[in-house]
């Protein structure tokens, strides 16, 4: 169900109640999708491919991230560095 912001704040307790009985409402802004309400029971986006076999979780953890290389002049200067 698609919903002006102006229509979920004047009726912003019945739109509720829709989200209660299962309903996702998705928020629109000049007709352009920018939220959604969906009930707290609904599982996520990931989850429901998970479940449907779309996707697969990561076999291991992430790797940790690398060591910040310090610099104290522009970006393009190192750069050049580590070319040269």
């Amino acid at each position: 169900m698609d919903i002006g912001i102006r229509e979920l704040r004047d009726s912003l307790s019945r739109h509720l109640a829709e989200v209660r009985k299962g309903q996702t409402i998705t928020v629109t802004e000049h007709g352009r999708p920018i939220a959604q309400i969906v009930p707290v029971h609904q599982p996520s986006t990931i989850d429901r491919l998970i479940a449907q076999g779309v996707v697969r979780p990561a076999k291991a953890r992430r790797r940790s991230l690398p060591t910040p290389v310090e610099a104290s002049g522009p970006v393009s200067e190192l750069v050049s560095e580590q070319r040269g």
